[in-house]
């Protein structure tokens, strides 16, 4: 049997497609480098500046200078997270927000606001670890495994 096209439906199939192509996004691979580049040696800069004033005004050695960036980072990464402020930076840099440590703060803190209103235990207490609980659990696995590899091929003298 040869069955004929429905018009209607040829045509709802177009409208969809346009329709489809209309509100999907495109990206430039090109720019959303750049985007990213910048974004993150920004956020570097801003490291290797609290570190440089770590050693130099506070004195402090370099273990502890990098400790006080790290903690000040995560800090103003929460509180932008807080404000509304980090996701749009996460939408116009990317990795370039999300890779380095304060991108990693931003996914802790996300869920723990977002969940709040469902209580301290059941809210913040349970869905803090939402997305970076699988990082955290399968960083730790990935080192485990590779510490056992590393004792036996050290063990067998490799």
């Amino acid at each position: 049997m040869n069955e004929s096209k429905n018009p209607v439906k040829e045509q709802l199939a177009k409208d969809y497609e346009r329709y489809v192509k209309q509100i999907t996004p495109t990206h430039s691979l090109p720019l959303q480098m750049v985007k990213a580049f910048v974004v993150g040696g920004i956020i570097c800069m801003l490291g290797q500046f609290l570190t440089n004033y770590a050693l130099n005004t506070l004195g402090m050695d370099k273990q502890t200078a990098g400790s006080f960036c790290s903690l000040i980072l995560v800090f103003i990464s929460v509180l932008l997270t807080g404000f509304g402020l980090y996701a749009p930076i996460v939408k116009f840099g990317g990795a370039g927000a999300l890779v380095p440590i304060t991108g990693f703060a931003n996914s802790v803190a996300s869920p723990a606001i977002e969940y709040k209103k469902e209580g301290q235990v059941f809210g913040i207490g349970c869905k803090i670890f939402t997305i970076a609980g699988p990082v955290i659990l399968y960083g730790i696995f990935t080192s485990w495994a590779f510490g056992i590899i590393y004792w036996i091929l050290k063990s067998i003298a490799i």
